[in-house]
Formats: C-alpha cells, sequence, structure tokens
C-alpha cells in the first residue's frame, strides 16, 4: 500500500499559480516546469522571531529521531486538518512581497492525503490536490485549470512530504535532516528542523526547507523554502483544527465552475 506522506503547504502553492498558462506547464516535462507553478509570488507580514535554541552537537541525533518519531505517531491516528493560512514570498531582483491568505484543508483519503485551499486575499481561488490530479477555480471567470505532475511526480510528491498528517521518518527518503533547536512560534515551542533535498535537479530550485514543528501537536506551523538567489517562501499556520472533518464545509474538496 502506499504510504501516507505529509502533506505539504508546498501543494496549497499551487492556489496562487493561476496567471500562468496550463498550456505552458502541459508543455514542460521538468520538475523546473512544475515547481514554477508551485512558487508563485505570495506574501504576509512576519513578526521577529525569537532565536533557535540550539541543541549540543551530541543531542542533535537524538533530538531529531524524536521529532520524527512524534510525526509517525500523529501520522497513525490523522484523518483531518482545517487551518487558516499566510502566505509570503519575497523577491530580491525586485525587492518585493506579495501576499495570500486564507483557509487551507487537509483529509486522510486511504493512503493519500487530499487537500484544498480557499484563497480569500487579495482575489479569491480555490485549489483542489485529489489523487494526483491538481485543479485551479477562479470564481470571476468560471475557468478551471488541470495540472498534471507526470513522471516528474516522485520529485513532486517530495515536496507533498512537508507539512500535515504523514510520516516523519518518509522524510529522510527524500532529504537531509539537521535538528536546529527549539523555537517559539506564535506563542508555542516548535522544533526547529532544515531539510536539504537530495536530488540534485531539486537542489537546483530549492536549496534549503525549514520547518517548526508544534511540539504538542506535531503539526508544522511555520516553514520557510530558500529558492537560491536571495528568494525564498514563508508560509504560517493558525488556528489548526485537527481531526474534526465533521466541521469542515461540506464543498470544502469541490469544485463549482460557470
Amino acid at each position: 500500500m502506499r504510504k501516507l506522506t505529509l502533506m505539504a503547504s508546498v501543494a496549497a502553492l499551487a492556489a496562487s499559480a493561476y496567471g500562468q498558462s496550463t498550456q505552458a506547464v502541459q508543455s514542460s516535462n521538468s520538475l523546473r516546469g512544475l515547481m514554477c507553478v508551485f512558487f508563485r509570488p505570495i506574501q504576509f507580514y512576519m513578526a521577529p522571531q525569537q532565536k533557535t535554541a540550539a541543541p549540543p552537537p551530541a543531542a542533535s541525533n537524538a533530538n531529531l529521531e524524536q521529532v520524527l518519531s512524534l510525526l509517525d505517531r500523529v501520522n497513525a491516528g490523522f484523518k483531518s486538518v482545517q487551518t487558516n493560512f499566510e502566505w509570503d514570498q519575497y523577491q530580491k531582483v525586485v525587492d518585493e512581497h506579495d501576499k495570500q491568505s486564507g483557509v487551507m484543508y487537509f483529509k486522510r483519503s486511504g493512503s493519500n492525503v487530499d487537500v484544498a485551499a480557499d484563497i480569500k486575499f487579495p482575489a479569491a481561488k480555490k485549489m483542489l490536490l485529489k489523487g494526483g490530479d491538481l485543479q485551479i477555480y477562479v470564481p470571476r471567470t468560471g475557468q478551471v485549470s488541470h495540472y498534471d505532475p507526470g513522471k516528474n511526480r516522485q520529485d513532486f510528491e517530495s515536496f507533498l512530504a512537508l507539512g500535515f498528517g504523514g510520516r516523519g521518518h518518509e522524510l529522510t527518503k527524500s532529504f537531509d535532516i539537521k535538528y536546529v533547536g527549539t523555537e517559539i512560534i506564535g506563542g508555542e515551542p516548535t522544533y526547529k528542523l532544515e531539510l536539504t533535498p537530495k536530488a540534485q535537479k531539486v537542489k537546483g530550485m530549492v536549496g534549503l526547507v525549514t520547518l517548526w514543528i508544534n511540539q504538542k501537536t506535531g503539526m508544522s506551523v511555520q516553514q520557510r523554502i530558500d529558492q537560491g538567489e536571495g528568494d525564498y517562501r514563508l508560509a504560517r499556520y493558525t488556528n489548526i483544527d485537527i481531526n474534526h472533518p465533521q466541521k469542515m464545509p461540506e464543498d470544502a474538496f469541490k469544485l463549482k465552475s460557470k
């Protein structure tokens, strides 16, 4: 049976991809083409961060094992997550930030996790990632765009393993992981991890991924993806509601079109 992966906020970033033509994405079979869809400009205001409490070198491996085991335990009972999100991407060459915010939904579906994102600001859009098929819906036009990872599905899915509801030890198959320490995010203690992609073709686009994992819930409350040349993406999640699928809107995983 296919393993349940940690679904990332990176998947949700596809909701901000509308504006790049479907034809342009479909014409590219490269991983870079897919990543262009997922790393569109997005932003939110980030408060100054607390300094990370770095562990002694001898304790680092033990602490990392502790965090990965926490994620494994959360995976065993995972059903769903509903959370508010704020996204941020900084583009150094133009020294600009753009922003989007809204509500995200994650729901276990067999051995996979379905993901939906309702973007409320600055313009309404909806993303649905289900069964490996990514769809973007724009209410203003009624248009639904489809994206398929194709032969790059394995690399694509490694970036979906960064956020909610999956096994921690699966991350080690795609990333070299370093335990950095602890940090207070949103008033809650978190574990801070740094992930370096193992695949060379991925390293060319994403040099480092930083995760902040809530110490109690095992959920990712903040993420940063460094994309090189000074560009980076930040994501923050608040009001995280875990394992209450009955509270989700009935149409959370449905798209409407004209």
